[in-house]
Formats: structure tokens, sequence, C-alpha cells
């Protein structure tokens, strides 16, 4: 399999995804980024919940990310770094395409679908950091209906 993620080389990775959310935040869309990285460590591409911007509902940050990096021969050994867990979107384009890992950077704002990577041989680090946290508390709290169709609540 592949070597159990380091916390501080995971902090370092999360960065990228945090630049992302920032610029999301930005530029009026939901402050969530990703990254995903080889598993030499390469940063294969990056991005962020574009959902509001283009107007493109699929547009997740993981999707983004995923979509940046290209065409791979094979996702294992990579690793999804996320500002937050996961949807069930997200979740399944982790588990079809075979990524090894997944770094979360918070699930206090919003349990996604990490528990059913992890109880899919998908390694899960949650992070638990506070700018992720911070960033979404007050997201959500400023933008509640923005938030709510976001994750499909009506």
């Amino acid at each position: 399999m592949h070597e159990v993620m380091d916390q501080a080389q995971a902090r370092v990775w999360l960065a990228a995804a945090v630049e992302e959310a920032r610029a999301g935040l930005a530029e009026g869309g939901i402050p969530v980024g990703a990254a995903l990285y080889g598993a030499d460590g390469t940063l294969l591409g990056r991005g962020r919940n574009r959902r509001v911007q283009d107007g493109d509902p699929s547009l997740h940050a993981e999707t983004a990310a995923f979509r940046a990096a290209g065409r791979q021969r094979s996702y294992r050994g990579t690793t999804m770094v996320t500002t937050l867990s996961p949807c069930w979107y997200c979740s399944g384009l982790v588990r079809q395409f075979g990524i090894s890992r997944v770094v979360i950077g918070e699930a206090v704002t919003f349990h996604g679908g990490h528990d059913w990577l992890a109880e899919h041989g998908v390694e899960v680090v949650v992070l638990d950091d506070g700018e992720c946290v911070a960033l979404m508390r007050d997201f959500t709290a400023s933008h509640p209906a923005l938030w709510n169709e976001d994750i499909g609540v009506t």
C-alpha cells in the first residue's frame, strides 16, 4: 500500500488548498480549495469551488483539482487535499479513480463522505485546521442561503 501520511507534510500540502479557498472567496464563491498530489509528492493540480463563479454545479474544489491534474495512467498513491470534508459527489470521484488518500482541513462545518471513504480503504487524515474552520464558519454565517444551496439543503 503506502506509508501513513505525516501530519507535518499534510499541513504543508494543505497550504495550496487554503490558497485556492481564499481565492474562491475573493471571487464571490464558496471558500473550498483542493489540490491533488502524486505518489512522489508532486503537485499535479489544484483548484477551488467555482460553482458560483462559473454557474456550474459540478465544479467543486476536488473536481477542479482533479481536472487540472489532467489524465493520469493511475491514481494509486495520489493524495487529494481539501479544505473541507468532501461531499458525496467528490467522495465518489475519489473512489471511482482509486485516489489512495484524502487530507481534510476540517470536518466541523460539514461532515461529508470521508467515513465511507475510510471504510473502503482510503486513508483519511483530518487535520482540524483552525484557518479552514474559521473560513467556513465566517462564510456560512454571512451566506447561509448560498451555503445551503452548495450542500443541497433547501
